[in-house]
């Protein structure tokens, strides 16, 4: 009998719990080896995940097997190739797959990620499939439904909104005395929140992956990693990703833009439908964006309107715009002569230290705001 040992892609070998490592012509416990130990893991911080090996030794047919290779053609825009080799090039030729010494094939990450077939067939990529779920209320008590994705990044993304979609609540709206019914939320600020959540997770965090949760009233979409630029910076830091090619690559297929103005979209998408704006949340290994279903302005707590209120700042001011009472009125789709309410949510705004007066000597009529940053 000949047991194969793959070599460690991601993190050390182990066998019944215990890592070990190979020391001359012995196999020794690697915790006996600090020195080794640190340059393992300096390896592994070395090479992007997108470029570690999911699978390895892969024969061609195997291949074939594993991957949606005529997604992947469909998307890139390029005509199927008629014969293997031609396939096995394209996509050697975008990374997803690497030639290895004993002339067949290693996998790797990004090519996992973005096409796998099924995401279960790669052990260490199967908690990282997309998962929903649909609440019965505004609470976690009760569920109605929990649906794990399956397919890769790239080849699940559209199916993947378009069963966000269904599952979401509808709201009725006259116009021009008809009445329909809207998705709650804009399926724009729905595909920038998920792509965000796919491209800026973190995959060393094992056993957690991205998660999107329907409620009655919201929408939450958690993904591992702590953001790499501060929750309140959102709309106006450069773009910054963990995961450059996995952004490249999404960006060239055009599921993301890869240029930080992603989360503008969603706050300018709230503002249009008249939403409370999104929320952003980090714990201590995650992030969490939140969508909020219709509320009257009556409903709104004091830190829903502070929150709307910085958010429209942010949006004027990467905009080259400037926020006043009327704009801000505009957004909130106060009437004209409650000015004095929307004046003391500036005020309470202020107070919190999340805008400030662009002239503070200015009169009240002219007076503009900008965010506390800027």
């Amino acid at each position: 009998m000949i047991l194969e040992i793959a070599a460690a892609n991601h993190t050390p070998v182990q066998f019944d719990g215990v890592e070990y490592i190979r020391v001359g012509s012995y196999t020794k416990k690697l915790k006996d080896h600090s020195a080794k130990e640190r340059e393992l893991w300096r390896m592994f911080d070395r090479i992007p995940f997108e470029r570690q090996i999911a699978a390895d030794n892969q024969s061609s047919e195997q291949i074939l097997n594993l991957l949606d290779y005529p997604a992947y053609f469909d998307l890139v825009k390029l005509p199927l190739p008629d014969n293997r080799a031609g396939i096995l090039s394209g996509l050697e030729a975008d990374g997803l797959i690497v030639k290895s010494d004993s002339g067949q094939w290693h996998i790797a990450n990004l090519g996992a990620v973005l096409f796998a077939r099924k995401l279960e067939y790669f052990s260490h990529l199967s908690r990282k499939a997309v998962r929903v779920v649909l609440y019965r209320g505004n609470s976690r008590v009760e569920t109605i439904r929990e649906i794990p994705g399956t397919k890769g990044y790239a080849t699940g993304f559209e199916g993947l909104i378009g069963f966000i979609n269904n599952l979401l609540p509808e709201n009725e709206v006259i116009g021009q005395a008809l009445r329909k019914s809207v998705p709650m939320f804009p399926e724009l600020a729905i595909r920038e929140l998920v792509a965000n959540a796919l491209i800026h997770q973190d995959f060393a965090l094992t056993g957690t992956g991205p998660m999107i949760e329907i409620f009655n009233d919201r929408m939450e979409i958690t993904n591992p990693g702590i953001p790499l630029v501060d929750t309140q910076r959102f709309l106006d830091s450069p773009p910054r990703s963990r995961n450059e090619a996995l952004a490249s690559f999404l960006r060239r297929i055009g599921i993301c833009e890869e240029r930080g103005s992603g989360i503008d979209k969603v706050v300018f998408q709230t503002e249009f439908y008249q939403l409370p704006a999104p929320a952003f949340e980090v714990t201590a290994e995650h992030t969490r964006a939140i969508l909020f279903g219709h509320k009257d302005f009556k409903d709104m707590d004091k830190e829903d309107r502070i929150r709307a209120c910085y958010l429209h700042c942010c949006l004027k001011y990467v905009n080259r715009e400037s926020m006043n009472n009327t704009s801000f009125r505009d957004r909130l789709g106060v009437d004209i002569k409650n000015s004095a309410m929307v004046s003391r949510i500036i005020k309470q705004a202020t107070d919190a230290g999340v805008i400030r007066p662009y002239d503070a000597d200015a009169g009240t009529k002219a007076m503009r705001y900008v965010p506390f940053w800027a």
